[in-house]
């Protein structure tokens, strides 16, 4: 078995693959200030309630954009697990070519879900993935990572309307069923969901003319499937994307089969202008 973590800046994921098969996951709170002992002891909990044993696991797969926590999930794979976690950095084979001046600030988990998103639905594709921030991933026909855009995220959207504002209160984000809101709360609610979704469109709109194709476009991460709902260009939801490129990667660097053109790293090919 198989054991991804997805270290993101809100939530860590961990997923327990039995060959292809996703046979367990948790979503929990990054926390920064978690000793190994304490993800050790978390992560073995985990595990006896979904009825797994933790022997059995085989290899330990990570992608982490908080580079604090690296030392803490690395020591705590090698004292609980018995095994050398094998993290999403420069130098790892993923098949995917990275085409953007500095490939070292493209996040793993970015790199994750391209290579996902290709292997599953084909290119060229577009992934958008609401976490932190809702991130563009932008993948050619080649399985190319062409570059992409960064906007913040609905949960930081509707922090800073809070917390910058004397009488706005805290909402839960949901479609309130029409823009023009009748109540201070679905006047918030309006503008940060149909807000999100037209940008997202928008956002996709100009990617397709950019890219001059009519790419796939996959949503993942936390409001996925609520943005997703009234998007006109999102066309497939995978909750555990960013799971099953690890596992693809995995099985790249473990598997002893490479070709020429599955060896790809995550380095740049010739030098030329990319999106950011």
């Amino acid at each position: 078995m198989l054991l991804t973590i997805d270290i993101g800046n809100s939530n860590t994921v961990l997923g327990v693959f039995r060959g292809e098969e996703l046979i367990a996951n948790w979503r929990l709170t990054t926390t920064r200030v978690q000793t190994v002992d304490e993800y050790g002891v978390l992560t073995r909990n985990l595990f006896s309630l979904a009825g797994l044993n933790q022997e059995m696991i085989t290899g330990v797969m990570v992608s982490s954009v908080v580079p604090p926590l690296n030392w803490t999930l690395a020591e705590m794979s090698r004292l609980y697990l018995g095994k050398k976690a094998l993290f999403l950095e420069m130098g790892v084979k993923t098949g995917m070519s990275v085409q953007v001046d500095n490939p070292m600030e493209v996040g793993a988990d970015r790199i994750a879900n391209g290579v996902a998103a290709f292997h599953q639905y084909g290119g060229p594709c577009v992934v958008v993935d609401f976490g932190t921030a809702i991130t563009f991933d932008v993948i050619s026909a080649k399985c190319e990572f062409l570059g992409g855009v960064i906007a913040p995220g609905l949960g930081i959207s509707s922090e800073a309307l809070f917390s910058r504002t004397a009488r706005l209160p805290r909402v839960e984000i949901k479609d309130p069923g029409k823009v023009i809101g009748t109540n201070t709360v679905t006047n918030i609610q309006a503008g940060l969901y149909y807000g999100a979704v037209d940008m997202v469109d928008g956002m996709l709109e100009r990617i397709k003319t950019e890219l001059r194709a009519e790419p796939v476009v996959v949503a993942t991460g936390g409001q996925a499937r609520l943005v997703a709902r009234g998007s006109k260009h999102i066309q497939h939801v995978d909750e555990f994307l960013t799971l099953m490129g690890l596992r693809h990667i995995w099985e790249k660097n473990n598997s002893g089969e490479a070709s020429a053109s599955a060896s790809a790293k995550t380095e740049p090919a010739k030098p030329k202008k990319a999106l950011r």
